[in-house]
């Protein structure tokens, strides 16, 4: 079974978080975190708390307690998923700067060569948020904007997320019929 840690942040589109969680949580062993910011749009845009985040596979962990298995290098994973990814989380991951449990793991994916995909849910881009952006995909990031496609006939607004969480599911090595193979 493979190894995953969702860390859901303060951006707009926990929608994202929570279909990925939905397609993740019986494949694999998830370990999740949740910022601060991340908890209070859960209950904005969804309605949901943090225990819906719950299953056989899956452990939560607080944001402010850094000193978990999930800060370790030793702690082996497939890969790491920050979704929705706020700038200012991806700022602080791009500048090493780990305060909390989401940036430690994050600077650990990275400093470990592991996978960490980064799905940033933000418009427009100014020139800071490019630059921390380029920074994490020179470190060795995967930088999967939160933009659907809609060459595939999609007519639903789960369509629209579906499409998102598939291409995740596609950098995570995971087979997925959520979308199917462009065509052309």
């Amino acid at each position: 079974m493979k190894r995953f840690i969702l860390a859901i942040t303060g951006a707009s589109g926990a929608c994202y978080a929570k279909r990925l969680f939905d397609v993740l949580k019986d494949l694999s062993e998830l370990h999740v975190v949740f910022s601060e910011r991340g908890v209070e749009l859960l209950k904005l845009e969804l309605d949901l708390k943090t225990s819906y985040f719950s299953g056989e596979n899956v452990t939560l962990y607080k944001n402010s307690k850094i000193n978990t298995c999930i800060a370790s290098g030793s702690f082996r994973t497939d890969g790491m998923i920050v979704v929705p990814a706020s700038m200012g989380t991806i700022g602080r991951i791009a500048s090493g700067v780990s305060t909390t449990m989401v940036e430690r793991a994050a600077d650990v994916i990275l400093k470990e060569k592991r996978k960490l995909i980064i799905v940033p849910r933000e418009s427009p881009f100014s020139t800071i948020h490019l630059k921390n952006l380029l920074a994490l995909d020179e470190a060795g990031a995967h930088i999967l904007p939160a933009s659907p496609g809609f060459y595939s006939g999609q007519k639903t607004f789960e369509d629209l997320v579906d499409f998102v969480v598939a291409r995740i599911l596609d950098q995570l090595d995971i087979d997925q019929d959520l979308m199917p193979p462009y065509q052309g």
